[in-house]
């Protein structure tokens, strides 16, 4: 059974940083593809970074969010810099087994739970 689990969400200002984790078991991050989403009140659930053996951001958080992987420890982290009010939004991890980059929310199988991410103007 996979299980993906979500920490490091908070509150932060404006121009701060957060680093959030994605530890996974019963699915092996390096031989899969996970992605970051986000999603804030009113408004659909959207692609924000994803990583196999390449990145791919999208363009309202590249330069400020950078999304690596600890394969020793089989988690995911989405470093996020220079926040802004508008990155405010519930941040989940989704993990898929195809080894291929995906910006859909039904091109993933396994998500997690959510961490609330809260940037202060």
């Amino acid at each position: 059974q996979v299980q993906l689990v979500e920490s490091g969400g908070g509150l932060v200002q404006a121009g701060g940083s957060l680093r959030l984790s994605c530890a996974a078991s019963g699915l092996t991050f390096s031989h899969s593809t996970t992605g970051w989403f986000r999603q804030a009140p009113g408004k659909e659930r959207e692609f924000v970074a994803a990583i196999n053996w390449i990145e791919s951001y999208a363009e309202s958080v590249k330069g400020r969010f950078t999304i690596f992987r600890d394969n020793a420890k089989n988690t995911v982290y989405l470093q996020m810099n220079s926040l802004k009010p508008e990155d405010t939004a519930v941040y989940y991890c989704a993990a898929d087994r195809a080894y291929a980059l995906r910006r859909s929310t039904n091109q993933y199988e396994y998500w997690g739970q959510g961490t609330q991410v809260t940037v202060s103007s």
